[in-house]
């Protein structure tokens, strides 16, 4: 009779035993800052390349309030602000796919993927003829209060013939950034960052306005492309 006791509370024990202890999802580690860099980890610090489908719990660290860490794939369209520091977790369930990581500001090097299961190959896109040659521009902010467009030579710019530019964007300060928005172009450097990077832009005739998000009222310019 006190066998059968005993047995009786071990089965009540196991049954009230929660869930979450019994079966943990995986869990994955995020990070984003404080200068140029992301990345997504195993918790033995090795990179995500490949996962099983499945329920996953990612730690995300966003160390910088001029990046975010952006994750889309089947299924899945999380991310913090930009604005944003701290640590969040997200529950998130990944399909049979491939998943993108980026900085929403800084997609063009802060960037990174992975597969989960095992999707179809990538159909290779077809290799484009040549292009014509872009023009280069070239756009500075700072280091004071100063913000500019000229061309390649470095005089102003009176107009613009629409066609693709090669843009280098010299950012000389952590007080203002570069903002350059026209017809289906709206691209910026970060107020924080310091940096200089290139832009290949397809220019549509329109006004094309460029200024300072930090300073938007007084720091700023136009050019009318034909």
């Amino acid at each position: 009779m006190r066998l059968r006791g005993l047995v009786a509370l071990a089965a009540v024990a196991a049954f009230l035993v929660p869930a979450d202890a019994l079966a943990q999802n995986p869990r994955l580690e995020a990070t984003v800052g404080p200068g140029f860099a992301i990345a997504l980890k195993l918790p033995g610090g090795a990179d995500v390349r490949q996962l099983d489908p499945g329920t996953y719990e990612i730690v995300v660290r966003d160390l910088s309030d001029f990046h975010n860490f952006h994750l889309t794939g089947p299924g899945v369209n999380q991310s913090t602000a930009v604005e944003f520091e701290g640590t969040v977790t997200w529950t998130v369930t990944l399909r049979e796919g491939r998943y993108q990581y980026e900085c929403d500001p800084h997609s063009y090097d802060l960037t990174g993927g992975f597969t989960v299961g095992n999707p179809p190959p990538v159909t290779p896109k077809p290799t484009p003829g040549p292009t014509p040659t872009a023009k280069k521009l070239v756009a500075t902010v700072g280091p004071g209060n100063a913000i500019t467009l000229r061309n390649e030579a470095g005089a102003p710019l009176r107009g613009l013939k629409a066609g693709t530019y090669a843009i280098t964007v010299r950012d000389r300060t952590s007080r203002h950034n570069f903002h350059l928005v026209g017809a289906g172009v709206n691209r910026k450097t970060g107020i924080a960052q310091i940096a200089t990077a290139t832009w290949t832009l397809t220019l549509k005739a329109g006004t094309l306005r460029f200024f300072s998000d930090a300073y938007a009222a007084k720091l700023r310019g136009s050019v009318n492309v034909t």
